[in-house]
């Protein structure tokens, strides 16, 4: 069921405030000699105490009950790329990724589909169908959508019955490319590696006008 315009755009206006309000208080304590680095390295500590294995872990099981897969995207590379080495960072990231959407998959397709059932049909809503046609179209539309939480962009694929084969291509084609701009761009920027930011910078800038282009696309389609 689409959301009305309206409602979308207040929930827009929400975000927008809260993200100034945010940066707004980070200002006032930096400006009050809040040291924003040495914080940032003690949380990193923490992470590197912790391990990879148990971080990466945490990466493939904890976005599929909500936690956000960008925290984890953003300080893989800073937390282990010395250690490990960038690559293997990558390859660790998207292996994680890989298992987390299969996990989500499964959950919301059988394990966890009479509840999300029961829940969906409370809030006055109809679980999500789609056509065979259509399921590439629905999961590259899900994926290039701004807003739309990863673990909720997983259930919704599981519980509107997509085929696993293409769900897992066409998610892993997406967030896997969007992943290894984040990994890289967070590493360099932290270690100022002018060159890799730059290349990362534009991958993501080309990532954001190819998902621009995809939506205008699909959003034509569905009007045709």
């Amino acid at each position: 069921m689409a959301e009305p315009a309206p409602r979308r755009n207040r929930a827009l206006l929400y975000k927008l405030g809260a993200a100034v309000l945010a940066l707004l208080v980070i200002a006032g304590l930096v400006a009050r000699g809040l040291d924003l680095k040495g914080l940032l390295e003690q949380g990193l500590g923490i992470i590197r105490n912790a391990g990879p294995l148990a971080f990466f872990c945490a990466m493939a099981i904890l976005p599929a009950f909500g936690a956000p897969i960008l925290a984890f995207s953003l300080t893989a590379g800073p937390a282990f790329g010395e250690k490990l080495g960038l690559p293997t960072v990558i390859g660790f990231c998207l292996l994680a990724l890989l298992v987390n959407m299969t996990l989500s998959y499964y959950l919301a397709r059988r394990a966890l589909r009479p509840v999300l059932q029961k829940l969906v049909t409370k809030l006055g809503y109809k679980l999500p169908q789609v056509a065979a046609d259509d399921a590439t179209d629905l999961v590259v539309l899900l994926r290039v959508t701004p807003g739309v939480p990863f673990p909720v962009q997983n259930y919704l694929l599981g519980l509107a019955e997509v085929p696993f084969r293409r769900y897992l291509l066409v998610s892993c084609a997406i967030m896997w490319t969007m992943t290894v701009a984040l990994v890289l761009f967070s590493d360099a920027l932290l270690h100022g590696k002018g060159r890799v930011a730059l290349i990362a910078v534009s991958l993501l800038l080309a990532i954001s006008a190819a998902t621009h282009l995809l939506r205008k696309h699909y959003g034509k389609k569905k009007t045709e």
